[in-house]
């Protein structure tokens, strides 16, 4: 993938969609590729929160640890981003994310992250909203298993 086509697909994503193109460029430059094989983890429940991915190729599965075993809350894909929460929060990963099939992500920095939320008021709210939804989808899931 170009650094042209990294910057068309951050251009897919909600938060980033009224970023200058010239800003995801950077972004798309300062961030890592990463390469995750099926099975592999990005990050485990309780690491430190130091990166956010953005998923350009592939699919993943969001888990929580809990007594029973791990319970799958999320299935991410292109186009998601997964680890904002424990940046904004400043608190360790709340969840373990594993990669389903192979994926290829951009691996963007927590002071990079941070950084171009403050820079772009409209990305935090973005984020706000996204947060929101998954806020909503968790509520929904629980009260379908709890009837």
């Amino acid at each position: 993938m170009t650094l042209d086509s990294e910057v068309q697909s951050l251009r897919q994503v909600p938060m980033f969609r009224d970023i200058d193109p010239a800003r995801l460029k950077l972004l798309a430059f300062t961030g890592e590729r990463v390469h995750f094989s099926a099975g592999q983890l990005f990050f485990r429940q309780g690491d430190a929160a130091d990166a956010a991915y953005v998923i350009l190729e592939g699919q993943a599965e969001v888990t929580l640890d809990t007594p029973s075993g791990p319970l799958k809350v999320a299935e991410l894909a292109r186009n998601d981003v997964v680890g904002e929460m424990g940046i904004l929060s400043d608190t360790p990963r709340s969840a373990t994310v594993t990669a389903a099939t192979p994926v290829v992500a951009l691996r963007i920095d927590k002071r990079v992250f941070l950084e171009l939320l403050n820079q772009f008021p409209q990305m935090s709210i973005a984020v706000m909203r996204e947060l929101a939804k998954r806020l909503e989808r968790t509520n929904a899931r629980l009260v379908r298993s709890n009837s």
